[in-house]
């Protein structure tokens, strides 16, 4: 498994846009998780985005929220859904990217937190509610053991924030599409597009498009936007859920495989 950072420079060199899936660790369960981090993998996510479930989800949407609710009342811990990644890192390309919230980091202690994903083979992290100004604490020790730490741009940031999230950023820079939570939308904001063509003058990082995006057709606009990334959350989970394990999984890739189509020339 590459970095992230690696990744994004070879999808770069053939000029391919890349797509990155997000799923709730544990819904339905831990056993179908793992099959889907598979599927996935095969069914043409360039990085995965695992979420751990959490008690308090603030920048998550009603279907994600849900998923996590689930999750969490079958037990799902975050021992647990490390131990899963070990098992199946060896078995995919793609490298996976935590997605947590900053409480839990905290109550386990930062180093610790980072020493114990890193084990687990995990290649990089994001958590949606540390401020920039308290990031610091967690990039220095992220950047040592090799955990790169992926920074958040809301589409109402001012430039200056900007610049400094873009300059501590790591793997890449995640651009918030719309002002909210996550969640399925009928169509993206025209305005991302702004945003992305003024933080191309302030950075050579990649930066990625998230939140909202639910559909081919979004993510080939995101792709001629000129984000380096298209990410996909709500959807996936939505369709996983749906049905039987083997349901959402078909439905998962079948999916997978129609975003890729949309952002591959």
């Amino acid at each position: 498994m590459t970095s992230i950072q690696e990744c994004f420079k070879s999808l770069r060199d053939r000029k391919q846009c890349a797509l990155i899936p997000f799923i709730t660790a544990g819904d339905p369960d831990l056993q179908t998780t793992e099959a889907a981090l598979k599927l996935l993998d095969r069914s043409g996510a360039d990085i995965i985005e695992l979420g751990v479930p959490y008690s308090d989800p603030l920048a998550d949407g009603p279907t994600i929220q849900a998923a996590a609710t689930r999750a969490l009342q079958r037990g799902t811990r975050l021992d647990q859904v490390l131990e899963m990644v070990s098992g199946v890192v060896a078995e995919v390309r793609s490298p996976i990217i935590l997605f947590t919230y900053y409480n839990p980091i905290l109550n386990l202690g930062i180093e610790t937190f980072l020493k114990k994903i890193s084990a687990s083979g995990v290649r990089g992290l994001v958590v949606p509610d540390v401020p920039l100004e308290e990031a610091e604490a967690l990039l220095q020790p992220a950047k040592e053991i090799g955990i790169e730490v992926t920074l958040l741009v809301a589409p109402t940031s001012p430039k200056e924030r900007i610049e400094a999230i873009a300059r501590q950023s790591q793997g890449f820079i995640y651009l918030v599409s719309v002002t909210g939570v996550t969640g399925m939308r009928s169509g993206l904001e025209d305005r991302v597009q702004d945003i992305l063509g003024q933080m191309r003058q302030i950075t050579d990082k990649p930066i990625g498009i998230g939140f909202g995006i639910s559909e081919p057709a979004h993510a080939r606009q995101v792709k001629d936007w000129g984000a380096d990334a298209v990410i996909v959350g709500s959807a996936f989970v939505k369709r996983l859920a749906d049905g039987t394990p083997e349901q959402g999984l078909k439905a998962i890739a079948e999916f997978c495989q129609s975003l890729k189509a949309a952002i591959s020339d």
